[in-house]
């Protein structure tokens, strides 16, 4: 284990430090323009955000021998405007630097690792993270833990003194089955009910997560 004896906060991507929607949702409905199909409504994106692409595209009805090719085609386009179609949530900025004061900070999303330390080095916040696990790091994502375990593993950090800052019930059941504290955020893609009756207690922003989780390990 690492000498470093700080506790450690996890935190998800869309949804909790970044807003992408717009990004999201116009390679979405570049796909669906360029290979067929009816471009599903806005909210059926959204409710999808934070699964994988591949089952984004499955649950919003394409078949299974096409999925890949609508993959492909939905990086293309989001990798051309997910920089300047990207900004940062209120207060996420204060809640990353503020969280690195006192711990030590770890990105776990199912997003692709590449666009995503992209975006977080175009924001200047990279460098507080010790580690990035994207999709392309696990063989299972959210809700199954190994994208959590695999963040502690890099990190040799312990379970017991990790927490997790996500904004959909995916978010939690991951923490909660790696066996991290979780705290949801209603400024995503996930409603203050939703993320309650997943077990988590719920903030505003990520700010707010970080100010109680110092509250309980630094100044309680």
């Amino acid at each position: 284990m690492t000498n470093d004896t700080r506790s450690v906060i996890l935190f998800d991507l869309d949804g909790t430090l970044i807003d992408s929607t717009e990004a999201i949702l116009e390679s979405f409905t570049r796909t669906f323009e360029l290979l067929g199909g009816e471009v599903p409504e806005a909210e059926k994106i959204e409710a999808q955000i934070g699964y994988p692409l591949a089952d984004m595209y499955r649950n919003l009805g394409i078949d299974e021998e096409r999925i890949e090719e609508y993959v492909h085609a939905y990086k293309e386009h989001y990798r051309q405007i997910h920089i300047r179609k990207t900004v940062l949530l209120p207060r996420a900025k204060e809640a990353v630097e503020r969280a690195a004061a006192f711990a030590r900070l770890g990105i776990v999303t199912t997003k692709t690792g590449r666009y995503s330390r992209e975006l977080l080095e175009h924001f200047g916040l990279m460098k507080y993270f010790d580690v990035l696990i994207g999709s392309e790091d696990v063989r299972r994502h959210k809700p199954d833990p190994e994208p959590i375990l695999e963040a502690l593993k890099r990190m040799e950090a312990s379970a017991g003194d990790t927490w997790m800052i996500g904004d959909t019930c995916l978010d939690i059941r991951a923490a909660q089955a790696a066996g991290v504290r979780p705290l949801g955020l209603s400024c995503g893609y996930g409603e203050a009910s939703a993320l309650r009756a997943c077990g988590a207690r719920c903030f505003p922003d990520s700010l707010s997560a970080v100010e109680k989780i110092r509250s309980m390990t630094v100044d309680g």
